[in-house]
C-alpha cells in the first residue's frame, strides 16, 4: 500500500511538473511575435576596427573627436537602413522622380550593380595609406605625381585626367567620385564611386551601365559609362548630411564633392594625404587641366562653401588628421 501511495505521488508530481512546463510554452507562443532587430552588415569600406598601424595614427584631438563618428557607414549596402530625418533632407538637396518609393530605386538599383563586398580593400595589418587628389590649378608644377601613386588608395573625382600631367597629379586611380553630370568613363579596375546627390542619380547609375535609357536629370548627361560593375560604391545618402551637420556645420546648402571625398577617406583610410586643394598661388580658382575665365565663380553660388570647407580642411591638417600637400 505505501509503495501505490510513492508511485501515486510520484505520478501528481510528475504531472503538476508537465503542466507548469506546458503553461510556460504556452505563454511564450502567446506573446506577439516581433522580427528580431536587422543589424546591417557593416560596410566593407567602414572605419578601421582595429588599431590602426600608421605612425599619424597617435595625433589625438578633442576637436576632431567632437565632429568624427566611427559608427558612421559612408557606403550604401542594399540592407542599408536610412535615417527618416536624414531621407528627408537628402530627398529635398535636388528634387527628382517624384512619386518613387526610395527602397524601391536602391533595390533596382542593385539588381544591376554588385553589392559592397565583405574585405577591406587592403590587409588589416598594413597602413592604408589614401590620396585624395583635388582638381585644383595649384597641382602644376607641384612633382606629385610619384607620391601620389605611391598611396595604396588613390581618389580622384569629377572630370579630373590625367593624360599630359602624370608628373603632377600621377597616374593611378583606384576610386573615381562622380555624379550624373561630371560623369566619366572609367579604366579597368576603377571604382566608380557615386556621389548621389538626388534619388534621380541611383537611377541614372544602373541605366548607365546597362540600358542607358536615361539620358537627362536637370541637364543633358552621359547615358553610358564604361566602368565595372563589379566596383560600384553608392554613397550612403544619410552619410551627406552627416557631413553638413557635423563638418561643413550648415555652411552652403551642401558639401562638395571635395569635402565629402576627404570625409570619406577619413573613415575607410587609416593614413589620408589631400593634394590639389583650394586656390593656385596667384589666388585663383581653376582646373588644373584647363584655363577657367569665370576662376572662383563656383564660390558665389551658395551651394558650397568653400572658404569654410578650406578652413576645416586647414583644421583637420593641423590636427594630424590628414596631410595637406598643395
Amino acid at each position: 500500500m505505501q509503495r501505490k501511495r510513492k508511485l501515486y505521488a510520484c505520478a501528481v508530481f510528475c504531472a503538476v511538473l508537465l503542466f507548469i512546463i506546458a503553461a510556460r510554452i504556452m505563454q511564450k507562443w502567446a506573446r506577439p511575435w516581433r522580427p528580431a532587430a536587422v543589424v546591417p552588415e557593416t560596410p566593407p569600406t567602414g572605419a578601421p576596427t582595429k588599431p590602426c598601424p600608421c605612425a599619424s595614427c597617435v595625433a589625438k584631438s578633442e576637436w576632431f573627436d567632437r565632429h568624427f563618428e566611427p559608427s558612421q557607414q559612408p557606403i550604401l549596402a542594399e540592407n542599408s537602413i536610412i535615417d527618416p530625418l536624414a531621407l528627408r533632407w537628402w530627398l529635398a538637396l535636388q528634387r527628382s522622380a517624384d512619386g518613387l518609393r526610395t527602397t524601391d530605386v536602391i533595390q533596382k538599383m542593385f539588381r544591376v550593380v554588385s553589392a559592397p563586398a565583405g574585405d577591406r580593400p587592403v590587409p588589416s595589418r598594413d597602413c592604408r595609406r589614401c590620396a585624395v587628389v583635388g582638381n585644383s590649378g595649384n597641382l602644376l608644377h607641384s612633382g606629385y605625381g610619384p607620391q601620389i601613386d605611391s598611396h595604396s588608395i588613390v581618389i580622384r573625382m569629377n572630370k579630373a585626367t590625367t593624360v599630359g600631367f602624370e608628373a603632377d597629379v600621377g597616374n593611378r586611380t583606384t576610386h573615381h567620385f562622380m555624379y550624373p553630370e561630371s560623369a566619366v568613363d572609367l579604366g579597368p579596375g576603377v571604382h566608380l564611386v557615386l556621389l548621389p546627390f538626388k534619388l534621380r542619380d541611383l537611377q541614372w547609375v544602373a541605366s548607365a551601365l546597362s540600358t542607358g535609357e536615361i539620358k537627362m536629370t536637370y541637364m543633358r548627361v552621359k547615358d553610358r559609362v564604361k566602368a565595372d560593375k563589379d566596383k560600384v560604391i553608392v554613397v550612403n545618402p544619410a552619410f551627406f548630411k552627416y557631413v553638413h551637420e557635423k563638418w561643413t556645420e550648415h555652411h552652403g546648402r551642401y558639401p562638395s564633392t571635395g569635402m565629402l571625398a576627404i570625409i570619406f577617406a577619413l573613415h575607410i583610410c587609416d593614413e589620408v594625404s589631400v593634394f590639389g586643394y583650394g586656390a593656385d598661388q596667384q589666388g585663383n580658382w581653376h582646373h588644373y587641366w584647363e584655363n577657367n575665365h569665370y576662376a572662383g565663380a563656383f564660390r558665389k553660388t551658395g551651394v558650397h562653401n568653400a572658404e569654410f570647407e578650406m578652413k576645416v580642411i586647414q583644421q583637420l591638417h593641423a590636427a594630424g588628421k590628414i596631410k595637406l600637400l598643395r
